[in-house]
Order: C-alpha cells, then sequence, then structure tokens
C-alpha cells in the first residue's frame, strides 16, 4: 500500500489557494456565510474556443475572461499569453483582482482574461489576428467596455496588444465617446498614462520601502529602520521584478541576487540592474555577468541569505518544500501567488513577514485606474495646473528673494519653479496609494492580535470593504 504524508496531500489548485485563504480570514468578519459565498464565487466565467489562420493553416485558439466579482464596476484585470493559461488559473487571478482593488481602494470588480497560447510561436501578423478576434469575442458577449470590463496587459502582453484591442473595440463600437477607456496600459498616443510601465514594480518598492520605515516591525526582525544597506534579492527579470530592483538599488539597497528562469546570479556587494540588463539584452541571458558568480540552479537564488526577498515571476515558487530553506526576513510578493498556503504556514512560524501580493502588487492597477480615469476626463493629468503653479511658484520665490535679499541657485530655482505634471501626480498617487495600504492593512493586525500575518489581515480588509459594498447595494434584503 502507497502512504503519502499529510503535507503531501495537501495540494491546491491556484483558485483554492485563494479560497483557502479567504476561508481562513472570513472568519475574522462579520459576514454571515451566505454573503462570503457570494464574495468568493467568479459570478462569470466566458471560456470560448474561436478559429485563427495561422499560415496555411487554421488554428483553434483556446482562451478565457472571468469576472469575479460585479460588487462595483467596471471589473479590471490582466490579459495573458501563455500555454499554461487554464480556468482555474485565470479564475484565481481574477479573484485576486477584486481583493486587490478592494484593499488599494480603487473602485472597480476584479477580472482577468488569457489566451492559451505561446506568444512567441507566432509572428506579429498572426498574434494581431489572434488578438483582435478575441477582442472580437468579448465585445459580442459584452466582456469588454469602458463601464462594463476593462482588460490591461500582464504576463506575454504590453502595449502593443492593448493597442490592437483598442483599435478593434472602437472598429466595433463607432461613435463611443468614451471608447478609449475600454482597455488600460495603451501607448501614451492613444490615451496611455505616463509612470504606467514601471507603476508595478515602483509600488513594490514604495510599499515594502514604508514597512521598512515602521521602527516596531525592523526591531523585531532585528534589521535597522530604512532601504539603505539592506540586502535584496529579486526572482524575475521582466518589468515588474527589474523596475523593483532598479527602486531599491537607487535607494541605497544591495542587490546581492537577480534570479530569471534560465539562470540566477550573485554578488555580495550588490549589482547594478541595468547592467544586468544590457548583458541580457546583449547575450540572451543574465549568466556570466562580470564581476558574479552564476549560481548552479536558479531555485538555490530563493534560498541565500538576504533581508528581502521579492518574487516577481510566476505562482507557486516557494511551496512546502522549499520554505523552510527561505533565510529572507521580509518577502515581497511581486507576482501573484508565488506562496502556496503551506509555505505561509512554515514562514509565519519562522517570523518572517510575508507582504501579500494581493496590495503589493497593486501598483499596476492602481496606475490603470488613473488612466482610466484620464480617458473618461478626456485631459492629461497636469495640463489645467502645470503653468499657474510654476508661475505662482517662481512669484512667491521672487518676493521672498527681494525681502531677504539673497537668491537661490539656479538648481534650486528650477526645482522651487517645477509645476507637477503627469507622471509626478502618478508616482504621487501611487506612493499615496500603497503606504495607505500598508498602514490599513498593518491596522487590521493590531486591532485584531489573533490574526497572525500580513495576508489574513489583507484578505479581511477586502472581504469587508467588498461585503459593505454588497449591503450598501442592497444585494442581501
Amino acid at each position: 500500500m502507497v502512504t503519502t504524508t499529510a503535507q503531501e496531500q495537501q495540494t491546491y489548485s491556484f483558485f483554492e489557494s485563494v479560497e483557502k485563504s479567504f476561508d481562513k480570514a472570513s472568519k475574522f468578519t462579520k459576514w454571515e456565510s451566505g454573503i462570503l459565498e457570494q464574495i468568493k464565487a467568479c459570478n462569470a466565467v466566458y471560456r470560448m474556443k474561436f478559429p485563427v489562420r495561422v499560415g496555411n493553416d487554421i488554428e483553434v485558439i483556446e482562451a478565457y475572461r472571468v469576472q469575479h466579482s460585479h460588487h462595483k464596476l467596471p471589473c479590471k484585470g490582466g490579459i495573458r499569453f501563455s500555454e499554461e493559461v487554464n480556468q482555474d488559473e485565470v479564475m484565481a487571478l481574477a479573484a485576486l483582482m477584486t481583493y486587490k482593488c478592494a484593499i488599494v481602494n480603487v473602485p472597480f470588480g476584479g477580472a482577468k482574461g488569457g489566451l492559451k497560447i505561446n506568444p512567441r510561436n507566432y509572428t506579429p501578423f498572426q498574434l494581431e489576428a489572434i488578438t483582435r478576434r478575441y477582442t472580437a469575442e468579448l465585445v459580442k458577449k459584452n466582456f469588454i467596455g469602458p463601464g462594463v470590463d476593462v482588460p490591461a496587459p500582464d504576463y506575454g502582453t504590453g502595449e502593443r496588444e492593448m493597442s490592437w484591442i483598442l483599435d478593434t473595440y472602437i472598429s466595433l463600437r463607432p461613435g463611443e465617446v468614451d471608447a478609449y477607456g475600454c482597455v488600460t496600459g495603451k501607448p501614451l498616443h492613444l490615451g496611455g498614462v505616463r509612470g504606467r510601465r514601471e507603476a508595478t514594480g515602483l509600488g513594490v518598492f514604495y510599499g515594502l520601502r514604508e514597512l521598512c520605515n515602521i521602527k516596531e516591525e525592523m526591531d523585531r526582525l532585528g534589521l535597522p529602520t530604512g532601504i539603505e544597506g539592506k540586502r535584496v534579492i529579486v526572482q524575475g527579470m521582466g518589468n515588474v521584478g527589474y523596475h523593483a530592483a532598479k527602486y531599491f538599488h537607487e535607494a541605497g539597497a544591495k542587490v546581492i541576487c537577480l534570479i530569471e528562469w534560465d539562470g540566477a546570479i550573485f554578488n555580495d556587494q550588490g549589482l547594478e540592474p541595468d547592467e544586468v540588463l544590457k548583458h541580457r539584452n546583449a547575450t540572451g541571458s543574465i549568466k556570466n555577468f562580470p564581476g558574479a558568480v552564476d549560481l548552479e540552479k536558479n531555485t538555490m537564488g530563493l534560498e541565500l541569505d538576504c533581508d528581502i526577498l521579492i518574487p516577481a515571476a510566476l505562482e507557486n515558487v516557494i511551496d512546502g518544500k522549499n520554505a523552510a530553506n527561505v533565510k529572507a526576513r521580509i518577502i515581497g510578493e511581486a507576482a501573484n501567488g508565488p506562496l502556496t498556503p503551506e509555505a505561509d504556514e512554515i514562514l509565519s512560524a519562522k517570523g518572517v513577514i510575508v507582504v501579500p501580493d494581493m496590495f503589493l502588487n497593486a501598483g499596476g492597477v492602481t496606475v490603470s485606474y488613473f488612466e482610466w480615469l484620464k480617458n473618461l476626463s478626456h485631459v492629461r493629468y497636469g495640463r489645467l495646473g502645470k503653468r499657474f503653479d510654476e508661475n505662482m511658484n517662481i512669484h512667491i520665490l521672487s518676493v521672498i528673494e527681494d525681502m531677504t535679499g539673497k537668491k537661490v541657485s539656479d538648481k534650486e530655482r528650477k526645482f522651487i519653479a517645477h509645476g507637477a505634471d503627469e507622471v509626478d501626480l502618478v508616482y504621487s498617487g501611487l506612493e499615496e496609494t500603497m503606504i495607505t495600504a500598508l498602514h490599513e492593512v498593518r491596522q487590521k493586525m493590531l486591532d485584531n492580535p489573533e490574526i497572525k500575518d500580513m495576508r489574513t489581515a489583507a484578505y479581511v480588509c477586502a472581504i469587508d470593504k467588498v461585503g459593505a459594498s454588497y449591503e450598501q447595494l442592497g444585494i442581501f434584503p
């Protein structure tokens, strides 16, 4: 007879892992079981298959769009192109979007989309045909629109794909005045917003920087306050991981290890993310970077001693098998679902602070919200006030100089006179959002000592906000 251990029996799908975390947190809320079931359930799952000509052949594409919650509209969530896409994954990511938006006070319901393809296997022309056909399928079922469901980039997609989605939507809905708000993550010339590309990585930095500035938390970990000198490891050198590593490096942290799918490099004195990126672009890999040591296995990087570990790649990279070997004091989940429930339990018992994905990587959806607002208002941020502010600042400075008889340097004058433009306002809004969310989650733990980890606290915050929305809508008489 074959026997298995209790740990081996505890295997969960991605969506089941999300539900397990939800159930763990729900006992700390006031909501009755029926309301909790409604909050947890996916409201609409659209699974489609459509034909597209690829070369001389017809290929049937499998695709999904899941709307997890309609407590607020529109729904919001990215579209990923990956061979690993399946219904369970898309449902889990849509659920996380609901909770993520609630925590950072972005008025969207959660959604997610995915196409089961490897984009590297197609030419740009073929990818365009697939993307446009997918968009047409969404339009047919009313699964896209500025007031209904607003997609965004995700793994395997970017500004180019969002441009194709926008153009297809406009062609099928001519004359819709707010059509540019049907999708976010667009290029600037098509209604995109400055700061969107780096938003998720920058949000990760803002959130972890604020945690590191809380003396009580750092004292508990035996670490000094602040970012400077912290030893950081980043897994994933995609858009999110690169920008997170870049901002930590610029703030004075030591990025001692960078991990990619094909290898990992280590330098105890710190790595320069921009130079590593140049090396990868030139050679096709981060391996053999001058001055760094190549690790035997890329997964070994997750287990190196460090202050902050940032998984910024795919889900379930830290599980019940390797969690005990993780030596980081703080784990910042830049990716979606990088820790399994078993890993959470092990790391919590070790006293590791896990800053959960459901608000730490919310920078992308936060700035997508700003882009959506920009599209609905039909005006660029800063356009109305920038010059007025600059003229006023210069006038005030001139008055002070006349009164004091002292002159400031040209550099200081330029800094003082500067009026906020779009990227300044986007960064400011993102910073405020991440700092507020971190303290809100932390306060939930302080208010209820039975809540032992930030993930549970974050879920409690999200559940309470979504439940209150349903209650206010009168859906539960």
